[in-house]
This record gives C-alpha cells, structure tokens and sequence, in this order.
C-alpha cells in the first residue's frame, strides 16, 4: 500500500456521513431532501439529523453547497475512487501494518468466496503480474 500524506486528504468521515456521501456517489448532486429520502428506505433518519450531518460534511471540505437556486445543492469535493483509497491506504496502514496481502488473506479466509470472485481475483493478479 502508498503511505499516506497529509497534504490532500480530507478529514476521515463517519459512518454516517459516508452513508450520506453513498447516496450522492451513486445519485449526483441532491438536495437534503433528497439524501434523507434515500437514507430513509434503509433506515428511519430525521431531516434534521441529515441536514446537520451534511453541513459538517460541507464544514470539514468533504462537500461543498451550491447556494446558487432556492434549494441548496450539496455536492462530493472528491470522487468516489479517491475517498475510498484514502480509507483503504488508512484501514490498512492501521490494521494490518501497510500489507494488503495479509488484508486480502484476512477477507478470503474470513468469508465465503464465491467461485466466481476466486476467477475474477485470478484474472485481476494475472493482468497486475503481465
């Protein structure tokens, strides 16, 4: 795994706010109407809750406010790819001493790997080795 720099990296979210930023990943750039709608399909989350949640989103840089129409835009400051490398580069460096062999040993030897996810796993280190 890369080391991790503190220049560029925005503040780690909670698993709160990454259920928020899951919604506008997969959405694009919502209202916090919006967001609450779909967090509500999964669980029960006042508006309130969601709206306080997203203007720390947007106070720590992880979102930024499109203030431009009557309903306020909240829109992801990284994409999705990134944010993700930074958690993992973090998770790893953190839990398993940088070494993403003995994470992928920990994960395959934990769950129950489908067939098909030990032949995508073998094409993906066949196209990394050539």
């Amino acid at each position: 795994m890369k080391s991790i720099k503190s220049e560029n990296i925005l503040p780690e979210p909670t698993k709160a706010e990454l259920e928020i930023l899951q919604v506008l990943w997969e959405f694009g750039p919502s209202t916090v109407r919006f967001v609450n709608d779909k967090l509500n399909e999964q669980r029960e989350v006042n508006y309130t809750s969601t709206l306080k949640q997203m203007q720390i989103l947007t106070e720590k840089g992880i979102l930024k406010r499109d203030e431009s129409q009557m309903k306020h835009i909240y829109i992801p400051v990284e994409a999705e790819s990134k944010t993700k490398d930074q958690l993992l580069d973090r998770f790893v460096n953190t839990l398993y001493k940088g070494s993403a062999s003995s994470l992928v040993m920990q994960l395959l030897g934990n769950q129950k790997t489908s067939k098909e996810d030990i032949e995508e796993i073998k094409r993906l280190l066949d196209k990394l080795e050539n």
